[in-house]
């Protein structure tokens, strides 16, 4: 069973934002990945997002394409990114993990295949960038088989009739990409963000999770002032790609996340203190 909706359900009892941090598999380098996804799990990170490296990531700008190809040159594939969560899972059980990534890989390994060696590495959910809800059918009802979240994204162009199509199919929480272009096409201007949320919000009880253009606790304090979850990558990504080793890329990871979070659960005190 997924463990995404009591993560959120906690949250929302003590009024903080989940913070989701992604990173691509395999970068920068295989020994490093768990080592990273616990480090950020141990300082704060509510809910880990883990890229699966494919050869043409649409969605994705230089930075995370470059991931995508370092990782793919040390032949990290579908199968060793589950290897990865088996690992993580042997010292952390409660953290969720999402595998965000592209059909083609999903489609050379194969829907009820993936569905069941991700439940059984211990995965909590799939967002696919390029799966339309019209073409989920399979996937879908593999995972839910497999009692595993499917997240879909939701865009600034998107509109409300297909937000409500979208929603139906949604489970775990919905992705909305700030700003229209690739991840780390730049900051977003998020003073005109709460009106799509809410908008969103009438079509579902999911939490709203948003991404693209965060880098920082200032962005990601602007995001958490409307979302139940903000969600950065580029940024963390980027930094990571400058550490020479293992070590280095954990000190990286745990640095980048602690401030963010403090700044989080910050913002939910000064909140909850003037709501009371």
């Amino acid at each position: 069973m997924s463990r995404i909706p009591a993560v959120f359900d906690a949250l929302k009892q003590s009024g903080r934002t989940a913070l989701i941090p992604y990173v691509t598999a395999g970068d920068p380098g295989v020994e490093a990945t768990v080592p990273v996804l616990l480090a950020m799990a141990e300082q704060g990170a509510d809910i880990l997002e883990l890229g699966i490296p494919f050869s043409d990531p649409m969605a994705d700008g230089p930075v995370i394409q470059k991931a995508c190809e370092r990782a793919l040159e040390c032949g990290v594939d579908l199968s060793q990114v589950l290897a990865m969560v088996r690992e993580f899972r042997e010292q952390n059980q409660d953290t969720p993990i999402v595998l965000m990534g592209y059909m083609n890989p999903i489609e050379r390994y194969g829907a009820q295949r993936l569905a069941k060696d991700a439940q059984a590495a211990g995965v909590d959910a799939l967002l696919i960038v390029d799966l339309p809800p019209e073409e989920a059918g399979v996937l879908r009802q593999e995972l839910a088989a497999a009692e595993l979240d499917e997240i879909f994204l939701v865009a600034p162009t998107t509109t409300d009739a297909r937000c409500a199509v979208i929603a139906e199919k949604a489970s775990g929480f919905i992705y909305y990409v700030a700003l229209k272009g690739v991840t780390g096409a730049g900051h977003a201007d998020y003073s005109g963000l709460a009106e799509p949320i809410n908008q969103l919000r009438r079509h579902t009880d999911l939490p709203i999770g948003v991404g693209f253009g965060i880098s920082d606790a200032a962005s990601a304090c602007e995001v958490a002032a409307v979302a139940d979850a903000v969600v950065i990558g580029t940024s963390l990504v980027d930094q990571l790609s400058q550490a020479s080793d293992k070590a280095q890329a954990v000190a990286i990871a745990a640095q980048f996340i602690a401030p963010i979070r403090a700044a989080l659960d910050e913002q939910s005190q000064l909140k909850t203190a003037a709501s009371g």
